[in-house]
């Protein structure tokens, strides 16, 4: 787990542990498959108890936490797995970028009155950052939490 600069802000550290777990995952997929399988041991709750200590400097109530937490843990886990795998479905020789464009195109082709919203986002999908976007989901939770206060 990352040490946490004093200095940094609640949502900072968990920013810092979401992109500790993300890299890590990534890196050893297998980690995603033990944290998955045993959600109530050591490495779980390590995490879920440093998303705790954040709730707390953050002034959330103990009524939320629960919900906060198990929110923002099954996001940071969950994405963490889904991001893995997904490059490693693929064979490495496989272009990312050339990838996603044929995805893209494909998307571009589906049924404009069945698939509005796919079609929309397919431009978007060949340029996309999967950490950035990993970020911008836990922007998404932090700020729908703190406004839960």
């Amino acid at each position: 787990m990352p040490e946490v600069p004093a200095s940094a802000t609640p949502q900072e550290s968990l920013r810092g542990l979401a992109v500790a777990v993300f890299e890590t995952v990534d890196a050893h997929p297998w980690v995603g498959a033990q944290l998955s399988r045993a959600p109530w041991e050591s490495p779980m709750l390590r995490i879920f108890e440093r998303i705790g200590h954040q709730f707390q400097a953050m002034g959330l109530s103990d009524r939320a936490w629960f919900t906060a937490g198990s929110t923002l843990m099954s996001y940071i886990v969950g994405v963490s797995i889904q991001n893995a795998a997904n490059g490693r479905m693929l064979d490495p020789s496989v272009d990312r970028v050339e990838f996603l464009n044929t995805v893209s195109a494909r998307w571009k082709e589906l049924d404009a009155n069945e698939y509005p919203f796919t079609r929309k986002l397919a431009a978007q999908l060949p340029g996309h950052d999967d950490l950035a976007e990993f970020l911008a989901g836990i922007d998404l939770i932090l700020k729908g939490i703190a406004a839960s206060r």
